[in-house]
């Protein structure tokens, strides 16, 4: 249980690892649909958006621990894409049950 929760430890971890579900997106599209996510939701979440820095540090955390690939494009300044890797989407698949026993055990927020 510890090492589980120590991989999905900070604020925008699950927020990233849902926003990857869909396929490979490149870091811009990433932070600004994590960001349109929140906002539709009324920042219920999160009080401010994602940062580049904060971002930055959460991919490069999941990559560490083998939930999300990278994927330079040409140079220094080229396009980087990520997505998940097929432990990021089973992780994923297990958060599910988590959701489901919230909406069922847990009053929605007031």
């Amino acid at each position: 249980m510890r090492d589980t929760l120590a991989v999905l430890n900070g604020d925008w971890t699950v927020a990233v690892l849902a926003a990857l579900a869909p396929g490979e997106r490149r870091f811009g599209e990433l932070r600004a649909e994590v960001n349109e996510v929140e906002e539709r939701i009324g920042w219920a979440s999160h009080t401010r958006p994602l940062s580049e820095k904060v971002l930055t540090t959460t991919l490069q955390r999941l990559h560490d621990e083998g939930l999300v690939e990278r994927r330079a494009e040409g140079d220094r300044f080229g396009a980087v894409w990520y997505r998940l890797t097929p432990a990021g989407r089973s992780l994923l698949r297990a958060l599910r049950s988590l959701v489901d026993w919230a909406r069922e055990y847990r009053a929605p927020p007031p």
